[in-house]
């Protein structure tokens, strides 16, 4: 804050009269920016050149799940907030509860900025609400030390023949992706819809979460940082968390080791949309713009060690970062985007994870 707060409303009107007299302009307040964000997910230098550009301060808020995320805008946050950043399969179930608004395409112009293969998503196919801002994968970390080679799959966590007794913790958060790695692993596919997959899944989970060496739920930071610290063995987590760890501290975290199951994991787009009672609704438009800018874009993925869905970034980002970031063929065939589910699915998803983690 600059300045000082003074003690009585007398004096800062007196100040303020006397600057009027003076044929001097009373500095008002800047406008502020209110975004509900992942930690460690926007470069301090692009928020600070937004600020600078637009005369505006940014607040940032933090969640650590989707399902926190949406419970907040439900219970309220949605007039609380000006930019949100939901992964891409929630951004489905945030129009359909009425909480994110439309974009202004005549400030957001520069979706042409984007490659081919992040147009027109199944989650947002007319591209009104959302605009992708990084993407990743959801894979398995584990300690080298421990596991010198282990097979690319989900069994390193499912199969007590495979991993009888290290210790081993589990993502938290949504139901949709902790039964999406069960499905996997079952020969039914991370995106598995439906009773017969999830009831199958579901009980793969409980036997799970029975075993000595599981350690509980844990966010995708989180499990990096109990491996590290010896806790656990391995656990999921998202690609760009390990990555941006092991490049800040490489003597913490170099003997962590990151593989995508080969039995399917999760694409995740995470998003830039507008909460329907935004209380900024036309600087959370040019904030979206301005993230989409190549310069932007591309510092934005330096920062978090995520992928840039940025064609016109990738000349810009860290050169192992410019490979990555192409979404191959070749990585369809085991990635896959979580799919929407809603009525009565997503209640019945609900019920059988609220029974698995009940017993």
């Amino acid at each position: 804050m600059l300045g000082s707060r003074f003690g009585t409303g007398f004096i800062s009107s007196l100040v303020g009269g006397c600057l009027l007299l003076a044929g001097l302009p009373v500095l008002a307040a800047a406008e502020k920016l209110y975004l509900f964000n992942w930690t460690e997910y926007m470069d301090p230098e692009v928020v600070n050149a937004f600020e600078q550009e637009y005369d505006v301060e940014v607040i940032q808020n933090y969640f650590t799940s989707n399902a926190e995320m949406f419970s907040k805008l439900a219970a309220g946050g949605d007039a609380q907030y000006d930019v949100v950043v939901p992964t891409d399969y929630f951004v489905p179930r945030l129009i359909q509860a009425g909480l994110i608004q439309a974009l202004d395409p005549e400030i957001v112009d520069n979706r042409d900025n984007l490659m081919d293969a992040f147009r027109q998503p199944d989650y947002d196919p007319e591209e009104r609400f959302s605009v992708p801002y990084l993407w990743g994968v959801t894979g398995i970390v584990y300690d080298t030390t421990t596991f010198e080679d282990p097979a690319h799959s989900w069994s390193l966590l499912f199969d007590p023949e495979i991993n009888p007794d290290q210790p081993f913790a589990l993502l938290g958060g949504d139901p949709q992706v902790s039964l999406g790695m069960a499905c996997a692993y079952q020969g039914n596919g991370f995106d598995c819809v439906g009773q017969e997959p999830w009831v199958e899944a579901a009980k793969l989970m409980r036997k799970t979460l029975d075993r000595g060496n599981f350690t509980g739920f844990v966010d995708s930071t989180a499990a990096i940082d109990q491996i590290a610290r010896g806790v656990t063995k391995v656990a999921v987590t998202y690609s760009g968390d390990l990555d941006y760890r092991k490049a800040d501290s490489p003597e913490t975290y170099g003997n962590l080791a990151f593989f995508i199951p080969e039995e399917g994991s999760q694409l995740g787009v995470d998003t830039l949309v507008i909460p329907a009672r935004a209380p900024h609704p036309t600087l959370a438009n040019q904030f979206i713009e301005f993230m989409l800018r190549p310069e932007n874009a591309a510092k934005a993925a330096n920062y978090a060690f995520y992928r840039t869905p940025n064609e016109a970034a990738l000349e810009l980002v860290e050169p192992s970062l410019k490979e990555s970031s192409r979404l191959e063929s070749s990585q369809r065939d085991v990635l896959v985007t979580t799919p929407l589910i809603e009525g009565d699915q997503l209640q019945l998803l609900q019920q059988l994870w609220n029974e698995v983690r009940s017993r």
